[in-house]
């Protein structure tokens, strides 16, 4: 079975106090729990000090963003291979709120997941779709157009190389989480498109969901065939919250 991923988005959140208020109860916390791997995703400036401060084995680096440039004259960008020697592994790539505040294209989101590859990172690919899209019944078409921007550019041997997180934008910090079926819904018609080129990426392909994930709902979404755990957000911010879903995406392993 894949392996499940429990990763921490602290966003534009925070001050150094959080390495020892929160990630190091999470980090002592995820030993215990050794089956899943978890992902800390902190402000860049925060990136060395939570390097240094993670002990668990099974407890990885993440950073919230890279440049599409590996060098040059680019004012406040941060090249994979920086990320790279800061010991991050992760490097969450298309995020909505990227994608949205930040006017970043489905070209550039491939540009980015390219260099990420490149530097030896895993890429966590974020697609999905608004609100509007959904109401349209364009959900489907817009999750394989972000999809495809990526295959066509990385090619499909790459695409194992990677996560996929499926974040429906209408569920982002709104408090709104998709159904359980609605997730796996999505999360099967990414596993699917996958599948057209290659039955065996697709089968090994971690796919998280990432739309308001809570302690309350972790489990019962975490069960769901094609969700092999969580992108977390404002959960994350809070280590008791965010223990609870590591300890929930371990328990299914169990189970299972």
């Amino acid at each position: 079975m894949r392996r499940p991923i429990v990763a921490a988005n602290w966003k534009l959140n925070g001050n150094l106090s959080m390495v020892s208020s929160l990630l190091e109860p999470i980090d002592s916390f995820a030993k215990n729990f050794n089956d899943v791997d978890v992902v800390i995703s902190p402000p860049f400036p925060y990136l060395a000090a939570c390097g240094h401060a993670i002990k668990s084995d099974n407890v990885f680096l993440s950073a919230q963003s890279v440049a599409r440039e590996m060098q040059g004259a680019f004012t406040g960008e941060v090249s994979a291979e920086m990320l790279s020697e800061m010991g991050c592994v992760y490097i969450i790539v298309g995020h909505s709120e990227r994608r949205g505040y930040y006017g970043e294209s489905d070209q550039i989101v491939a540009d980015k997941a390219v260099r990420s590859l490149e530097a030896g990172l895993t890429p966590i690919l974020c697609v999905g779709e608004s609100l509007e899209q959904r109401e349209q019944e364009q959900m489907k078409e817009v999750i394989i157009k972000q999809l495809a921007a990526v295959m066509v550019k990385v090619g499909i041997d790459n695409m194992a190389k990677m996560v996929i997180a499926y974040e429906p934008i209408w569920a982002i910090g709104t408090g709104k989480t998709a159904t359980p079926e609605q997730a796996q819904e999505v999360h099967s018609i990414i596993r699917s498109e996958i599948a057209k080129q290659s039955p065996e990426i697709a089968d090994g392909l971690r796919i998280l969901y990432g739309g308001s994930v809570k302690a309350s709902n972790a489990v019962e979404l975490f069960s769901q065939l094609d969700i092999d755990g969580g992108l977390i957000g404002g959960a994350s911010l809070d280590a008791k919250q965010f223990n609870a879903i590591v300890k929930a995406a371990s328990a299914l392993v169990i189970t299972q």
